[in-house]
């Protein structure tokens, strides 16, 4: 199975030309700029009518008007994954957004407690710590996330959210993969990544 995983591409997505061919194509984050509902809308509208079998999103800090809300009226083959799951030709996927009101209120890292032991590919929207998430000098991964990831190990941890520091690395059973679309001046400069799945 081949996945096609993006991220940060802040209501941007009509610029994005000749997407490759995929199986599956997942979104970590930050689909929007201003989080406002008409460009959350603009993208789901967007996403869902991309010629993808089974297509997958979660939400960034950016895209605030998600939180504490239920999406209705999705195509069947259109997921969206807050700290929920879902299972594709046997492949387990598993989804945790990033909005600032769970951190101020302490549920995040109640969120990255429930994340399963069995899944195959974590999506979050956050890196974990020191993988993938330094900018200027700074890692601004999860430690949490990082502890939890070490303990779940996934065959794929996708994410975004630290556009500067794009990139593949491996460790251990995971490959984590940071696929943001655009750079630290919100400009499109990188692209989406190819990823291939064995199904069992």
């Amino acid at each position: 199975m081949t996945i096609l995983h993006l991220s940060d591409t802040h209501n941007k997505h009509h610029l994005l030309r000749d997407l490759p061919p995929a199986d599956i194509i997942i979104h970590s984050g930050d689909v929007s700029f201003s989080g406002s509902e008409e460009e959350v809308m603009d993208f789901i509208e967007w996403f869902g009518s991309l010629p993808y079998k089974y297509k997958i999103f979660i939400a960034g800090n950016h895209d605030h008007c998600l939180f504490g809300t239920n999406i209705n009226g999705l195509p069947d083959n259109c997921f969206y994954l807050c700290n929920s799951g879902v299972t594709i030709e046997g492949i387990k996927f598993y989804g945790v957004p990033l909005f600032m009101e769970d951190i101020i209120a302490g549920d995040y890292d109640k969120n990255i407690q429930n994340i399963p032991i069995d899944i195959d590919i974590l999506i979050t929207h956050q890196p974990p710590y020191c993988i993938l998430d330094s900018s200027v000098n700074t890692n601004y991964g999860d430690r949490n996330l990082l502890q939890m990831v070490l303990k779940t190990q996934p065959r794929y941890h996708l994410f975004g959210h630290i556009h500067d520091a794009y990139g593949f690395e491996k460790s251990n059973k995971t490959s984590f993969i940071n696929a943001a679309i655009l750079n630290e001046y919100y400009e499109i400069s990188n692209k989406p990544v190819l990823l291939e799945m064995q199904v069992n």
